[in-house]
């Protein structure tokens, strides 16, 4: 079975899930984005408890492309120190073929 590279990022906002998903796409970097619900966020951050609303954004791509996914996120993202955590999944595929399909 083939397999894909999944990332996980979480942003402040749906709009800027969509911004970051959108720059992306475009650059044919990913298939695909899914911008999950909100959630809350705690931690730490600087020595200070925080409770922040955050939606999780997956992004579908290529193994090979993730390393050019995870540099393009960091300048994009919003936040100072974001998570950009990556796996691969064993995927169908029609659907592996459709990812190779769609990024560069």
């Amino acid at each position: 079975m083939p397999t894909i590279a999944r990332l996980l990022t979480y942003l402040p906002t749906t709009d800027a899930a969509q911004s970051l998903a959108t720059a992306l796409i475009d650059a044919r970097l990913i298939a695909c984005a899914n911008i999950g619900a909100q959630v809350t966020s705690l931690y730490t951050w600087e020595g200070t408890r925080e409770e922040t609303p955050e939606v999780q954004l997956w992004l579908k791509t290529r193994s090979d492309l993730a390393p050019d996914v995870m540099a393009k996120i960091e300048p994009l993202h919003p936040y100072d120190c974001p998570l950009i955590a990556l796996d691969e999944i064993t995927v169908n595929q029609a659907y592996a073929d459709w990812v190779n399909a769609q990024t560069r």
